[in-house]
């Protein structure tokens, strides 16, 4: 197998290993430099230019960073949005899912849900929740009023409404949501489901790498 081949694996599978090689040796690095344009995972503590030739040559991983700092830290909503559009589109999964629950809850718009197998969902909502982005910022005013826009709007149809068994019944609020009705619900409860653990669990980016310099 030649040297190109294992550069092109290795950056396909890894943006970590790709930054590995490419300090390994000159020539490793010249390699690695030709397969900088493929698809990287989520990398935000990597170097500030490594991260911005990604972001140049549109990985979508790297648009997924800029697009949700801009919407969550700066309060850049329309260009986040943007930014996260074009990631979606690229079929970046965790953007889909980002995108699609961000719609859902600042614009009432959950036509993007269709676009993500409900089996899915879980994983890759588990993936987007976990992430510690770094210096932990609390979130904007807007925020937390859409979160309690939400828990007045939503939580007592989601409670009410027969589609499944209701397992545990809690207070209204965000904490018990996940563990409060079985896997047979509706669509529109599963979705509520999501939201409201997005809400309660999602942490915003931090501004320890401003991307607004890339």
């Amino acid at each position: 197998m030649s040297v190109a081949l294992v550069v092109e694996r290795v950056a396909r599978k890894s943006f970590q290993d790709l930054y590995g090689l490419k300090a390994s040796s000159k020539s490793m690095k010249e390699l690695a430099e030709r397969h900088r344009g493929v698809q990287f995972s989520l990398g935000i503590n990597m170097p500030s230019e490594l991260l911005k030739t990604c972001y140049a040559e549109r990985n979508p991983s790297t648009l997924y960073i800029k697009g949700v700092q801009f919407f969550f830290s700066f309060s850049l909503k329309k260009e986040g949005i943007s930014i996260m559009k074009r990631a979606a589109d690229a079929g970046y999964e965790r953007d889909v899912y980002t995108h699609a629950i961000i719609r859902a809850i600042f614009w009432c718009d959950g036509q993007y849900f269709t676009g993500i197998p409900r089996e899915s969902v879980d994983r890759i909502g588990k993936l987007v929740r976990s992430v510690k982005w770094g210096w932990v910022l609390w979130h904007s005013d807007e925020f937390r009023q859409h979160r309690a826009l939400f828990i007045s709007a939503y939580l007592s149809s989601f409670n009410s409404c027969q589609c499944a068994n209701l397992v545990e019944r809690q207070c209204l609020c965000l904490w018990y949501i996940d563990v409060t009705k079985d896997d047979n619900m509706c669509d529109r409860c599963f979705w509520i489901k999501e939201m409201g653990m997005f809400l309660r669990d999602f942490e915003p980016i931090s501004l320890f790498r401003d991307t607004r310099k890339w």
